[in-house]
């Protein structure tokens, strides 16, 4: 996943698009949404000038129709990545109800994206873990991967459901197979930090690996 994030941000300084596979790879793994999901989202579900951000997952798009939010003031790198991304939408002049992830071309700018297209932006991202371990991925495996560091990091099994939206704890065990670190920071996803912009973090030489197990 370290590699993954910090190929994208290296990218990004040079490409829009680039950019917002960036908030794709982080809305999958750092916040956990569907891919379904990840394409329903409007401006206005980004609620970043709060005390306490939040990302709104509203019912219309969340799996179940069970809305949910992602507390995004607990997970700072996300926070950086998606604040500096609706800033860029805002510039483009678009509303609170237009789609957070669209269309970037110049004919199609601000059409919302589907759902294949984001999967191959996903996939596309993680070109640098090399074309075997490429082909064994899908966005989905973000979902799971986030789960697992979340646990990981010391969160508590109701917190990572409520986040995840999973209709059970059940569910959100499968994940708790991962041993926890003592000395995982309170952002299990810190070694990141920084990456909200276009500039790439300091990062680890060895990734983690995505998990690709179950669906949730």
């Amino acid at each position: 996943m370290e590699r993954v994030w910090a190929e994208l941000c290296r990218r990004s300084a040079r490409s829009r698009n680039t950019r917002q596979t960036r908030v794709i790879f982080c809305l999958a793994t750092f916040c956990g949404l569907r891919n379904s999901e990840i394409c329903g989202l409007r401006l206005r579900d980004a609620k970043l000038d709060i005390p306490r951000p939040v990302l709104d997952v509203p019912a219309g798009v969340a799996k179940g129709l069970r809305p949910r939010q992602v507390p995004l003031w607990r997970l700072p790198t996300a926070l950086a990545c998606l604040s500096a991304w609706k800033a860029e939408r805002q510039g483009q002049g678009a509303g609170a109800m237009d789609p957070l992830v669209c269309a970037q071309s110049r004919s199609a700018l601000g059409k919302p994206l589907d759902r294949r297209n984001a999967r191959a932006r996903f996939i596309s991202a993680c070109g640098v873990l090399g074309p075997e371990r490429r082909a064994m991925l899908t966005i989905h495996c973000g979902r799971h991967t986030c789960a697992s560091h979340l646990l990981s990091g010391g969160w508590p099994l109701p917190a990572v459901r409520d986040l995840m939206g999973h209709a059970n704890l059940w569910t959100t065990d499968l994940y708790s197979h991962v041993v926890v670190d003592d000395d995982v920071p309170p952002d299990p996803f810190a070694f990141a930090a920084g990456g909200g912009g276009p500039d790439p973090p300091a990062v680890p030489a060895s990734p983690a690996p995505l998990a690709g197990y179950g669906r949730g």
